[in-house]
């Protein structure tokens, strides 16, 4: 089954959609890279699904993403859905490590998704940055200082307690 016959496909649920892509792309590295291609061509809500696919197949297995794979996250952390930003943003903090050198592009994305009025959105920048944060590299001159600024503002806790764990984890 291809990707676009499992999204058209009524009798299956949104999870069961987003299983069924994750099953395919985690064991064919060049359907991964199918994926992005063709997720880069739909409307936002099938392409939150393909997105949330790869979120599972990268917290699996992050070495499965490539560059193309990363560039779509971070382009798509600017989508005017939410759910295409928090799946987006989930991505990006499984295999941030391995793209560290190019980070740049989605801390700048990310940190303003961090003042969204979604919650979803906001926590799942959380993550992403946390992930950043924990890679210990030269960005945290500027992203530890703006994280500190983001949790005086943040009113949710279950966000806070996220950004302060990695806080804890490089001031050691």
């Amino acid at each position: 089954m291809d990707f676009k016959s499992i999204l058209d496909d009524k009798s299956l649920s949104s999870k069961e959609k987003t299983e069924a892509i994750s099953l395919i792309i985690m064991s064919d590295k060049e359907a991964f890279s199918g994926l992005v291609v063709f997720a880069s061509k739909l409307k936002d809500p099938a392409k939150a699904t393909c997105i949330e696919a790869m979120e599972y197949a990268t917290k699996i297995s992050p070495q499965l993403a490539d560059k193309a794979c990363f560039d779509f996250a971070v382009s798509s952390l600017t989508s005017k859905a939410p759910r295409v930003k928090w799946e987006s943003a989930r991505v990006i903090g499984n295999i941030a490590k391995f793209f560290i050198d190019e980070i740049g592009e989605a801390v700048k994305n990310l940190l303003e998704n961090s003042e969204h009025s979604g919650t979803v959105v906001r926590w799942s920048a959380a993550y992403a940055l946390s992930e950043i944060i924990k890679c210990n590299n030269s960005i945290n001159a500027e992203l530890v200082p703006a994280v500190e600024s983001i949790c005086l503002r943040e009113e949710k806790n279950s966000i806070k307690k996220i950004y302060l764990a990695a806080l804890k984890k490089v001031k050691k």
